[in-house]
């Protein structure tokens, strides 16, 4: 009996430390699981019983143009927010910020009645009135310093650089675009809640995220832009047209210089505007090219040598049959050579140039030029424009791509594609970015220029762009397009848009258009002017032509590019030697004015040393004839201040 209870004895004890060692061995795991698997779990949810967070819009990088002016920048604004738990008296508190936010007083009571934690009043507001807010120390109300986005060129570049939301994240454009390198680290604010969820204290903002911010530089130039964004809105105005863009090429690198599009918005406002006003035009729209596309058919014909600048073919006096179909000229022609086809842009006579080359050996050189693909710029929302394919293209189909019906192309593609003429040749790729740099200045990203590929021979180039230069002479269809003191090259377009509803081409809304360069021998800018839907004269070399001219002009001036000073005799054939007595114009556009000093004495001078002083004094200066300066109005001394002009005349030396 004994040894049977020894044994009891012995189990019981067994079975007690068992127990108690599953127990133990149950606390262990259950510790190892709150201490270990899931201690940051628990460590938020204990944290958000005495902790609230409310995240901080990041602050942004800054973008720049091309000379470091600064198109975007973010600046520090004041945000008002309420614990509305320790906001004694509501109605009184929302009466006063109510005076000073501009706010309804309904709105603001509402928001101090939410049984919320926090709430914000008012965000982003200028610093005056936050300033206002803190010195009425109102229980419960406090401001916070965030970061806001500025354009302080407001409509500068817009529909290039876009905007950002209420979050500082980017909706448009660059801003978009390039969101993750211009996006800083995201901040956070921490408040403390006691026992009831009251709150009792702020934290000042923390870094929350590991994000780096960086700086773009970009290719624009403000001074560029905002000239082809003026005469551009002039002549949008002029014609009562419904939209309207501007491109400014540099055609030896493919750097955007301006991108200009109207109608314009204020991204500062940009939610007080419809989407469509958002829209970069320049790369999301397609239209009809029109007659332009003309200069790329003598393109690719004189480049298989189909045709040379005198071939000749009869125009048919303005009616042409193909199949059923009649093709018409605005104007009657007869027979004319292809440099003349060009100047007075005969739809009869491109297509039989046309026909000589080709549509197959056409529509690959549209290609090669950059037309029916992407251009592959730095931007969002680009269109690639249609071509159809030879298989597919009816004759009267084939017959009408040869005056640019039937395609459809961006300002973009066509842009870049004269520019392809204007530097010998080469399609080179367009870039709005030139660099990223972070905030130390090192950079991260660069882009440089890049050639996709050679189009057409330099010899090829040259034969085009002397063609070219007659369509902006007196007898071309591009007259108005004309800079004074400069030789420009370029080709108008008018194109018949297609009614939505009808399908067919409208007999009221047209495209005009002007594409060119200047100066034809070394051409420092390509522009294309784009007006969409002017009312009354719709001819792209009337409507289109002027902007070409003022941008160009200015530009010139501003990039300060020397007049050429080619001297034409009236009667005497261009190949002729130039005589003593021919008498020129030219004018030369000032820089920034001087404010004071005396007119110098410009007598005696020649036309280059007149034109660079004048130019550095801020006139305007007007020069007549050639040789060496002889007399000039006003007179040598007078003052400065008073003069905008000065008319000097020359002759040759005796």
């Amino acid at each position: 009996m004994k040894i049977k209870e020894k044994k009891w004895i012995r189990f019981r004890i067994y079975l007690v430390a068992v127990f108690f060692l599953l127990g133990f061995l149950t606390v262990l795991a259950r510790s190892f699981q709150l201490q270990v698997l899931e201690k940051n779990r628990l460590k938020t949810f204990a944290r958000s019983s005495y902790e609230g967070i409310i995240k901080l819009p990041p602050k942004r990088g800054t973008i720049y143009d091309r000379k470091g002016h600064e198109l975007a920048i973010s600046i520090e604004v004041g945000s008002v927010y309420s614990h509305p738990k320790r906001v004694k008296n509501k109605v009184k508190t929302s009466s006063r910020l109510s005076q000073i936010l501009k706010e309804k007083k309904s709105r603001i009571l509402k928001l101090l009645k939410s049984k919320s934690s926090f709430v914000w009043i008012k965000r982003k507001i200028d610093p005056d009135r936050a300033r206002k807010i803190k010195a009425l120390g109102l229980d419960g109300i406090g401001v916070i310093t965030e970061v806001r986005r500025c354009y302080p060129g407001r409509e500068i570049a817009a529909h290039l650089i876009g905007f950002v939301g209420s979050e500082n994240q980017g909706l448009e454009g660059l801003e978009k675009k390039y969101d993750n390198f211009l996006s800083g680290p995201q901040y956070s604010l921490i408040h403390m809640l006691d026992a009831k969820r009251r709150p009792f204290s702020i934290s000042r903002p923390i870094p929350s995220g590991n994000g780096k911010m960086h700086d773009l530089i970009l290719t624009i130039d403000k001074d560029i832009q905002y000239k082809a964004q003026q005469a551009l809105r002039l002549a949008v105005k002029k014609t009562r047209a419904r939209a309207g863009h501007c491109i400014v090429v540099n055609p030896d690198t493919g750097e955007i210089l301006a991108m200009a599009v109207v109608p314009e918005f204020n991204p500062n406002i940009f939610f007080r505007y419809k989407p469509y006003q958002w829209r970069n035009r320049t790369v999301t729209d397609c239209f009809e090219p029109g007659s332009t596309i003309k200069a790329f058919l003598l393109a690719a014909s004189l480049e298989k040598g189909v045709v040379n600048p005198n071939t000749r073919f009869d125009c048919e006096q303005g009616k042409y049959k193909i199949g059923t179909k009649t093709v018409r000229d605005t104007h009657k022609h007869g027979i004319m050579s292809v440099s003349e086809i060009i100047m007075h842009s005969s739809n009869i006579g491109a297509i039989k140039i046309g026909q000589k080359l080709g549509y197959g050996t056409f529509y690959n050189y549209l290609q090669q030029f950059g037309f029916g693909k992407k251009t592959g710029i730095n931007l969002m929302s680009e269109r690639k424009g249609f071509i159809r394919p030879p298989k597919d293209a009816k004759k009267i189909e084939q017959a009408t791509l040869f005056f640019g019906q039937g395609m459809t192309t961006t300002s973009l593609q066509l842009v870049m594609a004269m520019a392809a003429i204007a530097n010998g040749g080469k399609l080179m790729r367009p870039y709005v970015v030139k660099a990223v740099v972070d905030e130390s200045g090192r950079v991260v990203k660069e882009t440089g220029p890049e050639m996709v590929r050679r189009v057409i021979s330099r010899r090829t180039a040259g034969r085009v762009a002397n063609i070219l230069e007659k369509v902006v002479s007196n007898e071309g269809t591009g007259a108005k397009a004309c800079i004074s003191g400069f030789r420009a090259a370029g080709k108008t377009g008018t194109s018949q848009k297609v009614d939505p509803k009808t399908r067919r081409y409208s007999r009221s809304k047209y495209v005009a258009s002007f594409a060119g360069f200047v100066p034809v021998d070394r051409p420092r800018l390509v522009i294309l002017a784009v007006i969409d839907e002017p009312r009354g004269i719709t001819y792209g070399g009337i409507v289109a032509g002027p902007v070409f001219s003022d941008v160009g002009s200015w530009c010139l001036n501003y990039l300060r590019v020397d007049p050429q000073l080619r001297l034409v005799e009236k009667g005497v054939n261009q190949g002729e030697t130039e005589r003593s007595n021919i008498q020129k114009t030219v004018v030369c556009r000032p820089a920034p004015r001087v404010k004071g000093g005396a007119l110098p004495d410009f007598r005696g001078l020649g036309m280059r040393d007149v034109l660079k002083r004048g130019r550095s004094l801020g006139l305007t200066v007007l020069l007549k004839g050639t040789g060496l300066a002889y007399k000039q109005d006003p007179r040598p001394g007078s003052s400065i201040k008073k003069t905008t002009m000065v008319k000097v005349c020359f002759r040759p030396p005796t």
